[in-house]
């Protein structure tokens, strides 16, 4: 069954994503003249500058009335909602807001907010996966591979990339390489895959030319590259929370706030209009070595700025792009640099760039393994594995020791959800009281007990954490519970026995799905 189900998932969520790219060119036409997203900066070059300054603005009031309207958290979701649902949710996502988050990241993206089409790309998979499943009595851990299924299939069909797609969805999504899961998952990428190389053919995001090392001294250089695209990615993640603390500290209309920020990015496109959108034209010309060093720096400050403040105002879009595109023109500037002090050892720019793109995803998403894969997907490069291994395990170390954790989770733990701690961390916050409470008796029922404003009392709804400190805080065995709407009557109790028996069956769960 889960096998049909993720082939299901895989071919209905291709059909989603290329609805999707195809919505997003079809945005951007009216006003750039191009229908593909690889020659974006060219065309908007050709504009006048009022257009280039009032598109995004106006994009920006479309986004603000559709957030306003249709969507009660105030933002489009993306990655880190479906690792929230993984976590805690129980793997079940609304269609709804699936559905409306992906016209956000659309319109955000094709009036030419600096973002990633493919974080948006993976939530309406994972959505479209959750729905299908919800149609199924299955259990959970299955639910969960089911979701992941759902964002294999939307890496694989945004990218064009089935092996990252499958890689993806363990380490970002699933946070385990269970082999159980590994068929399904597979399974759902392989469809997507096929589904959209039957209608945009198969190559790869990115052509470029075939590069090769010069020669083994260049090593040390590729580590110091590492260390270069790691400072790069702590800086782009701490450029995105100064905007977003920037933001929180204004008070706006949540209608305007998009319109604000599509102004000030409509700015910086006026001068620098590589920024608009996924910035796949400039990431091409850095693999191509098409750009002087001046620019590549110009383009690594001017898209950290815009996609920060796109980020901040609300518009809809992800962090994929961007993390590759900056890697790009960092790997590029550090090639150039490299090759004019040492000409006869340095290899082309353009590696650099392909190894500055998989560093600096890498450290950015938490994704290591994937983006390994990813930048040999996109790029069609197998030829630079070993470097490629030390860029990224290096950037991802620089950023683990400065902000110890990846995006997502920084996103997460906006919401007070620090699911990198460790699966401990999920299970206390994934379980409610409501599992584990024993209901009054029918004599308890008749005859109530009364609430004791001295005593602790827990609600249905209250976590396992929450149970567990209050049993910790007091020294009370058992502690009463209350409907969570009506906290006027008892209706049961949590005693600290059953709570430490749930919370050790659940962490016990945790590691037998991880590990089947």
């Amino acid at each position: 069954m889960a096998w049909l189900l993720a082939l299901v998932i895989g071919v209905v969520a291709a059909y989603a994503i290329l609805a999707f790219r195809y919505l997003i060119l079809g945005i951007q036409y009216p006003w750039l003249n191009t229908f593909h997203e690889t020659d974006v900066a060219t065309f908007a070059s050709q504009q006048d500058w009022w257009l280039l300054l009032l598109v995004p603005c106006l994009g920006g009031l479309f986004v603000g009335w559709v957030l306003h309207k249709f969507l009660p958290s105030g933002r489009a979701e993306a990655v880190a909602d479906v690792i929230e649902a993984r976590a805690i949710g129980g793997a079940q996502m609304s269609l709804k807001t699936g559905l409306w988050s992906a016209l956000v990241a659309a319109l955000s993206l094709g009036f030419g907010a600096s973002a990633g089409r493919e974080g948006p790309a993976v939530h309406l998979g994972a959505t479209i996966a959750s729905s299908i499943g919800a149609k199924f009595s299955l259990p959970p851990e299955k639910r969960r591979v089911i979701l992941a299924c759902g964002a294999a299939a939307a890496v694989s069909a945004s990218f064009n990339a089935p092996i990252a797609g499958v890689l993806f969805a363990h380490e970002v999504v699933l946070g385990h390489f269970a082999i159980s899961a590994f068929v399904p998952t597979a399974i759902a990428a392989v469809g997507a895959t096929i589904i959209t190389r039957v209608h945009l053919g198969d190559f790869p995001a990115f052509i470029i030319p075939t590069y090769e090392i010069t020669s083994l001294w260049e090593f040390p250089a590729f580590a110091l590259l590492g260390i270069v695209c790691g400072l790069v990615a702590i800086g782009f993640q701490f450029a995105v929370m100064a905007a977003d603390w920037s933001a929180r500290s204004v008070t706006m209309p949540l209608w305007l706030r998009p319109a604000v920020g599509g102004l000030m990015v409509g700015a910086i496109a006026i001068f620098v209009p590589e920024v608009l959108g996924v910035g796949y034209e400039a990431t091409n010309r850095a693999l191509s070595h098409q750009l002087a060093l001046g620019a590549l720096f110009t383009l690594l400050f001017a898209k950290t700025l815009a996609t920060a403040i796109t980020l901040a105002s609300r518009f809809g879009g992800g962090v994929f792009s961007p993390s590759l595109y900056l890697g790009a023109m960092a790997g590029g500037a550090y090639g150039l640099v490299a090759g004019g002090v040492f000409p006869e050892l340095a290899s082309s720019e353009g590696l650099y760039a392909i190894l500055g793109m998989g560093a600096m995803a890498g450290a950015v998403l938490g994704a290591p393994i994937s983006t390994v894969l990813i930048a040999f997907e996109l790029t069609g490069g197998y030829e630079m594995t070993i470097a490629l291994l030390l860029t990224v395990s290096l950037a991802s170390v620089m950023m683990q020791a400065v902000h110890g954790q990846s995006f997502f989770h920084w996103q997460l733990g906006q919401r007070g959800l620090f699911l990198h701690a460790g699966p401990h961390k999920e299970v206390v916050r994934r379980w409610r009281v409501r599992e584990f409470m024993v209901p009054l008796s029918e004599e308890e029922m008749t005859n109530p007990p009364e609430i004791d404003p001295d005593l602790p009392l827990l609600t249905l709804d209250d976590t396992l954490e929450s149970a567990l400190r209050s049993f910790d805080a007091c020294a009370y065995t058992r502690i009463s519970v209350t409907s969570s709407t009506d906290t006027s009557k008892i209706i049961g109790y949590a005693t600290q026995m059953a709570a430490l028996r749930t919370y050790n069956h659940a962490l016990i769960a945790s590691h037998e799905e991880e590990h089947r």
